[in-house]
């Protein structure tokens, strides 16, 4: 499908032409308006991800001690496991 730009200018109209002058001319207006009236928005969103972040990382962190905690349990029941078999093997 090749351009055509005879087709493009034939579609242009007023009403088009119209519409792209007036954004020319009202965005150095807008555009800072804009990134003026987003800047709280922003500023709340960055605050919010800083929030979960925190609260994330030590939830981590917790579940972490925990599995760690199972672990050495887990483990000291094993040793305690192995030390009875082995009693048990000696006394026959």
């Amino acid at each position: 499908m090749a351009l055509k730009i005879g087709g493009l200018w034939e579609d242009l109209s007023i009403p088009g032409i119209a519409a792209g002058v007036g954004a020319i001319v009202l965005a150095p207006v807008l555009i800072p308006a804009a990134a003026k009236a987003s800047k709280p928005l922003a500023k709340a969103i960055i605050k919010g991800g800083i929030i979960a972040y925190t609260k994330t990382k030590s939830a981590i962190a917790e579940t972490g001690e925990v599995i760690e905690d199972l672990l050495a349990e887990v483990q000291a029941e094993l040793a305690e496991e192995e030390e009875l078999a082995e009693s048990d093997l000696e006394a026959n």
